[in-house]
């Protein structure tokens, strides 16, 4: 009797144990499933300079932050500009602001990336508010949706948004921040949608 407890409970362990195994393997593979994106949008904000976190090598701007933080709320993965650091600082190619899709891709790959946004964002002002001292700010986004894999342009996506404020480069960064988060629901549905 004492034998056939002894015998159950190790089934019993056996099983816990290729259960676990099992669970954690598919979940692993799960994960493995989940798009990876590399974002490259070089920013301008009302007058400033045009400037890209890939060049020099700093955080992202604000369309693609707001980007990425659609993106990840949603289970895509991101890939952070620090893992790319080495390789930007390595490859002379990548220090540019205007990066070719070529290159754009070449850097993708070295990172195992399943997609690139490519693009560009622009905040402009526009005139003054009648009766007050606020001004519209404009934000617009274009960019391509590149599937690295066989370097195919999935699709063209372009964003606006407009925000009155009385300090433009606030009114700028705000416009740039829905745009980018408008730019990042369309991506979102763009893959869902099966487009891939």
């Amino acid at each position: 009797m004492k034998s056939i407890k002894i015998i159950i409970f190790i089934v019993l362990i056996i099983g816990a144990f290729l259960l676990g195994f099992f669970w954690l393997r598919n979940l692993s593979s799960q994960e493995e499933d989940i798009p990876a994106f590399l974002l490259l949008i070089s920013e301008q904000n009302i007058e400033g300079p045009q400037r890209a976190w890939w060049v020099s090598e700093i955080d992202l701007s604000v369309a693609e932050a707001k980007i990425a933080q659609t993106l990840i709320e949603n289970n895509y993965k991101v890939i952070e500009p620090q893992e790319l650091r080495d390789t930007i600082s390595k490859e002379k190619a990548f220090r540019v602001v205007d990066i070719s899709e070529d290159t754009a891709i070449s850097l993708a790959k070295l990172k195992g990336v399943d997609y690139i946004i490519l693009g560009k964002a622009v905040a402009s002002a526009g005139g003054n508010i009648p009766s007050s001292q606020m001004r519209s700010c404009f934000a617009n986004i274009t960019a391509k949706l590149i599937r690295v894999k066989d370097g195919r342009i999935v699709s063209y996506l372009d964003s606006t948004a407009s925000v009155p404020h009385t300090d433009l480069i606030t009114g700028g960064k705000l416009a740039l921040s829905k745009a980018g988060q408008d730019l990042g629901v369309k991506i979102i549905e763009i893959l869902k949608g099966g487009k891939k």
